[in-house]
């Protein structure tokens, strides 16, 4: 009795990986207990606040960017009574002069922006204090920083030159002698 085989198809398993991080990357025991602690909250309750925050302690820094006190300031507006969660940066502002007395919670809050806080009668609080403050997240606004705001942002998309686009090109000096000729004036070539 001969046995037919038929050929199988062999999947392509190299663009299966799955870019999602189940730990963080950071050595730092505070943030690993900080870890453990709203791994066991967002695993007991229902509450996706603690499934947020357990995610954003995982990211890398590019993807925990800070939060100025003047942004921060805005978003609070009209909720004040309520506590200001970053997992985060909380960086001091020039440009606002009066702070609004809030209660904030993030992983790490400047001297400046920390005397400022204070000094208008506002509280700064860890996460484990909020845990036990809000173990689901209740009364809590989230809020994190611009991604987008990093100066290397300003160079993604497409090609600097091509039609439509905005990006900026990687030039050694922006002066006279760099980059100014063909493609940027009508009297040389083109213009963009």
């Amino acid at each position: 009795e001969t046995h037919r085989f038929t050929m199988g198809i062999d999947i392509k398993h190299k663009h299966k990986k799955l870019h999602k991080r189940t730990e963080p990357t950071s050595e730092d025991p505070y943030i690993r207990l900080l870890v453990k602690l709203y791994r066991f909250l967002a695993r007991r309750t229902d509450s996706k606040f603690n499934q947020v925050v357990l995610k954003r302690l995982f990211m890398a820094r590019t993807k925990r960017p800070p939060l100025s006190l003047s942004k921060l300031a805005r978003h609070m507006r009209g909720q004040e009574t309520k506590i200001a969660v970053v997992v985060g940066t909380v960086t001091d502002d020039v440009r606002i002069h009066k702070v609004p007395k809030i209660t904030l919670c993030a992983l790490r809050v400047t001297e400046g922006a920390r005397a400022r806080i204070i000094k208008a009668g506002g509280s700064i609080i860890t996460f484990d204090q909020l845990a036990l403050r809000a173990p689901k997240g209740q009364g809590t606004v989230l809020l994190q920083g611009s991604r987008t705001a990093r100066e290397a942002f300003s160079h993604f998309g497409p090609a600097p030159g091509t039609p439509g686009s905005s990006a900026k090109p990687y030039v050694r000096s922006k002066g006279r002698k760099f980059e100014r000729a063909r493609g940027r004036r009508k009297s040389t070539g083109f213009k963009v």
